[in-house]
């Protein structure tokens, strides 16, 4: 069982910058790849990034990639997702998830997942 908890959404600007955080829980943490997919209100979930066990693999949404970047600090259990250039169409509910095996841009290859994050970036 893995449990994760993100944090750091909020109101921004539209322009700005935010950081998101996701702690996991256990010890495989290093084994995990993970990802960051969001919500908007009145759409889908869809992909936003992926991280491999190791970092040194990331993917992105085109509609992302060049203004957020994912990262992760094994020896913290935690992945970030740094998001700049925030636009309206960002706002969204942020989930991180866990997939026990390699990186996948597809929201049902994931095991686990955390409650979410708002982010909401104002025009």
């Amino acid at each position: 069982q893995v449990q994760l908890v993100e944090s750091g959404g909020g109101l921004v600007q539209a322009g700005g910058s935010l950081t998101l955080s996701c702690a996991a829980s256990g010890r495989a943490f290093s084994l995990y790849a993970m990802g960051w997919f969001r919500r908007a209100p009145g759409k889908e979930r869809e992909f936003v990034a992926a991280i491999n066990w190791n970092g040194r693999s990331t993917s992105y949404a085109d509609s992302v990639k060049g203004r957020f970047t994912i990262s992760r600090d094994n020896a913290k259990n935690t992945v970030y997702l740094q998001m700049n250039s925030l636009k309206p169409e960002d706002t969204a509910v942020y989930y991180c998830a866990v997939r026990l095996g390699g990186s996948s841009i597809y929201s049902s290859e994931y095991q686990y997942w955390g409650q979410g994050t708002q982010v909401t970036v104002s025009s």
